[in-house]
């Protein structure tokens, strides 16, 4: 299918989608996750073929993907989504008679969908973007991830047979088509997963088009994690034992790998140690693998960088640690907070809590900043804390990133450049919002007003009556 007929197709079925019942659409998601759950052998073989991300790994990542479907489909029906707002006409009203008000929020259209590598299920063809774009009622065009291509096309193979309407899913490949479908004036919005090169490169287009669009791209961090005076003295080596398991999960292919360290230097030894005893893995492919070591490459090589951790062979994919004092990360902030994705390190070590607010205030914007302390320093944190969340779009106590709950209350997202639009995010039900468009109806019949919105309530939705 090229482009302009995926793009078509949803267009045509997009109106029927929008407005189809909530107890039908909900059932359509949850048949899609029971199709993906019955094929999960043939699926978790083909993307460990590959990935290379080992079966463990992927059963749970196939897991995490019909939940969310079914997640999506519980909030559907819910229907709480729909913001309906009803103000009735009031005469008497504090600024002159009120008409009529009903407001709602309806679905924006087609919705592209552009796939990540690192996440083959719940970030690709069935993955949380299109879940939710599909919950909002938008029909999903998916450009495939050229780095599990027989994955992507059999996955759309089980989604076609699990009875969706004709053109509420379509799969493209290719960068070529990916970028045609973007620039397709039938396409509302669109998601990306990926790199902040690829990601600005596809929210440039979304934005010079005659009619500019939305676009989600999230596109990455280094996640910083500070660690307090007390929090080092008191457990350093369970905070050594968790940052290493944390930098080093699924090869430091994450977007939320903790890559930016601050902490005082006497934790560098039980660092080194834990860095030094884990494994290199196999990373996706050849590209993400030359990417990780150019990328550490040119972090080693930053004035005041000290290789704690570091291969005899440059070309070995296991992990690496670097180090640097406070003074020689702000006087070259700018490289030393480049992602590098894969199993990579930056301690910065300081000397004073109180110098780390100013620098952690300057760091571009991160998707996660996490803080480990103990309970009797919270009085000294406070400005830390602002800070930090002031940065990121997600804050943890004591925790480490790696690991992103799906769930009512999880925000993925994060200012710029980790995001292009830090008021949304890609995980959790909130996700939703990104493809729905508020609508006020003012002084209209009941038999002409969207069922959210007419008296008799038909679907049930919560409504805010005034």
């Amino acid at each position: 299918m090229t482009p302009d007929q995926a793009v078509s197709a949803a267009v045509a079925a997009a109106p029927g989608w929008a407005a189809s019942p909530p107890a039908e659409r909900a059932a359509r998601l949850a048949a899609v996750a029971d199709a993906l759950e019955a094929a999960r052998g043939e699926l978790v073989a083909l993307a460990d073929e590959e990935s290379r991300l080992g079966e463990a790994r992927l059963n749970g990542e196939l897991t995490r993907t019909t939940f969310q479907l079914k997640l999506f489909a519980e909030q559907v029906l819910e229907g709480a989504f729909h913001d309906a707002r009803i103000d009735r006409a009031d005469p008497g009203w504090a600024t002159g008679p009120r008409p009529d008000l009903r407001r709602h929020r309806t679905a924006v259209g087609p919705v592209l969908v552009f796939a990540a590598s690192n996440f083959p299920f719940a970030f690709s063809v069935a993955g949380g973007d299109t879940a939710s774009a599909w919950a909002a009622g938008c029909p999903v065009v998916v450009k495939a991830h050229p780095g599990h291509p027989r994955l992507s096309r059999r996955t759309a193979e089980v989604i076609a047979g699990a009875g969706l309407p004709d053109g509420v899913f379509a799969l493209v490949e290719g960068e070529d088509a990916g970028v045609e479908a973007l620039r397709h004036p039938g396409v509302a919005a669109a998601a990306f997963t990926g790199s902040q090169r690829g990601g600005l490169a596809l929210a440039r287009i979304a934005a010079e088009r005659p009619a500019p669009i939305p676009f989600y791209a999230e596109m990455g961090s280094v996640n910083p994690s500070v660690v307090t005076p007390g929090a080092a003295g008191a457990r350093a080596e369970e905070i050594a034992e968790g940052y290493a398991a944390s930098l080093t999960l699924g090869a430091g292919q994450f977007c939320t790998n903790p890559g930016l360290l601050f902490a005082p230097a006497g934790l560098l030894e039980g660092l080194a140690a834990h860095l030094r005893a884990a494994a290199g893995a196999p990373m996706l492919n050849e590209r993400i693998s030359s990417g990780y070591l150019a990328a550490a490459g040119a972090l080693g090589a930053l004035p005041g960088a000290r290789r704690l951790v570091w291969p005899d062979e440059e070309d070995a994919l296991t992990p690496r640690l670097l180090t640097m004092d406070l003074a020689a990360f702000q006087a070259d902030i700018d490289a030393a907070t480049e992602e590098c994705f894969g199993p990579l390190g930056l301690v910065v070590t300081y000397d004073r809590l109180a110098d780390l607010a100013g620098v952690v205030a300057a760091l571009p914007g991160q998707l996660t900043a996490s803080l480990h302390a103990e309970p009797e320093e919270t009085g000294d944190l406070a400005a830390l804390t602002a800070v930090l969340a002031g940065r990121s779009g997600r804050v943890l106590w004591n925790q480490w990133p790696t690991g992103v709950s799906v769930t009512h209350a999880m925000q993925h997202g994060g200012p710029y450049p980790a995001t292009t639009a830090p008021s949304t995010t890609s995980v959790g039900t909130a996700a939703m919002e990104r493809f729905l468009r508020p609508v006020a109806y003012q002084g209209w019949p009941q038999d002409l007003l969207p069922p959210p919105l007419r008296d008799d309530n038909p679907w049930k939705v919560p409504q805010d009556v005034r």
